[in-house]
């Protein structure tokens, strides 16, 4: 029953959401709208980026995240809205902490005094096997205006969303998240109690049978972070009774934390790959923040789909050069 009602969501999203021709690019094709953005690898749907500001009942307002993700066999791989979190949506990455100058701004991590400016959200061509969708945002809170009471931008964030052709049994997609503060003396932190969770956060639903999985195999969630080596997995019968699927969390050397600690969830919540923990850091004007993960969905268990192979591969590939992308 709950995998028929996260279906009819999906597909009343959808019917909202795609009222545009697609746009063929390749293996690939794009169905924008006034929403968001469809990415396809064919017919089969790969993910969908949340453009238009949502809400439930008017709260909890979001954007700028991804959901549904979808897995090779057409299964929703994550959820928004759920019952027991409310503010948390598919895969998003946000913080509890941000302050200018000491004064604590909003509370994006809950969705509350904050709201996410979706300046554009364009796919480009990255090579013959990808496509890439760059997004443009900036952060605006109610509680940071300037003296006309206009909502002032504190950070432009630049994202840029790489998805591969499926191979056999995975498909990865890679997220680089550069945050550029338009503010002196601009931090950003985790939550502020001894879990410090905060950035880059999958939403995945979680079956009874749920498992996680690190380089050293598998992983107990605990109620703080716990160390799991450079890639998570998260595997169960997502795709339904007897079919074993996940989504590994794979994690760059160039993060300032490498590996970075981890909060994770067997049941009704989240998985971070928590950066930077409670004490908040500063993000200087001029220098950049720059954060790259990779999900890999993938048929099978972590061992099945090869996630450590795939983890060597990302940590020694050379970094995309997307050259004129929009």
């Amino acid at each position: 029953m709950r995998r028929k009602v996260l279906g009819i969501a999906a597909l009343s999203l959808l019917s909202v959401a795609a009222p545009y021709a697609d746009e063929v690019r390749g293996p690939f094709a794009v169905r924008e709208s006034d929403e968001g953005v469809l990415l396809l690898e064919g017919k089969t749907r790969v993910l969908f980026y949340q453009r238009k500001p949502k809400s439930l009942a008017g709260e909890f307002e979001r954007a700028h995240y991804i959901h549904p993700l979808y897995g090779l066999d057409g299964e929703i791989l994550t959820e928004d809205f759920p019952r027991d979190h409310l503010h948390h949506r598919g895969v998003f990455w946000t913080w509890h902490q941000v302050s200018v100058g000491g004064k604590k701004i909003g509370d994006p991590w809950m969705a509350q005094d904050f709201r996410w400016e979706v300046r554009e959200a364009k796919t480009f061509p990255v090579d013959a096997g990808s496509i890439g969708l760059k997004t443009v945002v900036l952060w605006k809170s109610p509680q940071w205006v300037d003296p006309k009471g206009a909502q002032k931008p504190l950070v432009e964030e630049t994202t840029r969303i790489r998805v591969h052709r499926a191979a056999e049994r995975t498909r990865k997609i890679d997220f680089e998240i550069t945050l550029a503060a338009l503010e002196d003396d601009l931090r950003i932190g985790g939550s502020e109690d001894d879990k410090g969770y905060g950035g880059f956060s999958p939403r995945i639903w979680l079956p009874a049978d749920v498992r996680c999985t690190g380089r050293g195999g598998v992983v107990k969630p605990e109620v703080t972070a716990v160390q799991a080596g450079p890639w998570l997995d998260v595997s169960g019968s997502l795709g339904g009774a007897g079919r074993t699927s996940g989504v590994a969390i794979l994690t760059h050397p160039s993060l300032p934390v490498f590996p970075p600690p981890w909060i994770l969830r067997d049941r009704a919540s989240m998985q971070n790959a928590v950066y930077p923990g409670r004490a908040p850091v500063s993000l200087p004007r001029g220098k950049p923040l720059v954060l790259r993960y990779r999900l890999v969905v993938h048929r099978g268990d972590a061992a099945a789909a090869g996630i450590d192979r795939l983890q060597a591969e990302y940590e020694t590939e050379a970094l995309p050069r997307y050259g004129a992308a929009p």
